[in-house]
């Protein structure tokens, strides 16, 4: 009879406890997949791009609709820039070539200088890496939405000169390439200079790709 009974709390605790662990673990791995890979970065959790209407380097205009739902690398330079920019392009063409035909994924290069960066010379230089304008866009416009973008949207810096102690001699401009998700949230900041900061930049792009909508 003892034996009866101590197999039956044997029987039921087992079944108790597999059925607990049923119910909990599911709800680990979901908060677990609730988490996002990446920080949101910005003042509070509600920082997101504002809207923007600039020109692509086939004289198409580009607003955010055209970026809504894709992950986004952006960047500032200038065309005749003879300090960082080729360094920062010719990462970026290492991004650029990771994800290649992949739609989901746009670069975003913005001039600061808008006046020489015309629409030719943008095309002009994207023919250097044999870009996809529909992939790979160079970016003109207005000069002051350029730069309330590049400060208040991505949160990094593109100015004029005036004191000329900038490397480009001309304009001041941020050496950082910028992650945005398909939601338009700031989510990285990566060296452009740097081989290994580029690396983690393509390994963030791929988790944001698998990540799980908010």
């Amino acid at each position: 009879m003892k034996n009866k009974k101590a197999i039956f709390y044997i029987s039921f605790f087992m079944i108790l406890g597999i059925a607990f662990i049923g119910y909990v673990f599911p709800k680990i791995r979901d908060n677990q997949n609730k988490q996002p890979v990446l920080p949101v970065i910005g003042n509070d959790q509600n920082h997101h791009i504002s809207p923007f209407s600039f020109t692509n380097q086939e004289g198409k205009t580009i607003t955010n609709d055209d970026v809504k739902g894709k992950v986004c690398v952006v960047e500032y330079f200038f065309a005749t820039c003879k300090g960082m920019c080729p360094k920062m392009n010719e990462n970026m063409e290492k991004v650029y070539k990771a994800f290649q035909g992949n739609k989901n994924v746009l670069i975003l290069s913005h001039t600061v200088d808008p006046i020489r960066d015309t629409v030719q010379a943008l095309k002009a230089y994207s023919l250097r890496f044999d870009a996809d304008p529909t992939q790979w866009m160079f970016l003109t416009g207005d000069k002051k939405q350029l730069y309330d973008m590049a400060r208040y949207s991505y949160l990094i810096s593109a100015d004029d000169d005036t004191a000329g102690v900038s490397i480009d001699k001309d304009f001041i401009h941020d050496k950082h390439y910028v992650l945005i998700d398909g939601y338009g949230r700031v989510r990285g900041f990566y060296d452009g200079l740097d081989q290994a900061s580029v690396t983690k930049l393509i390994s963030d792009i791929n988790a944001l790709l698998k990540e799980k909508n908010p």
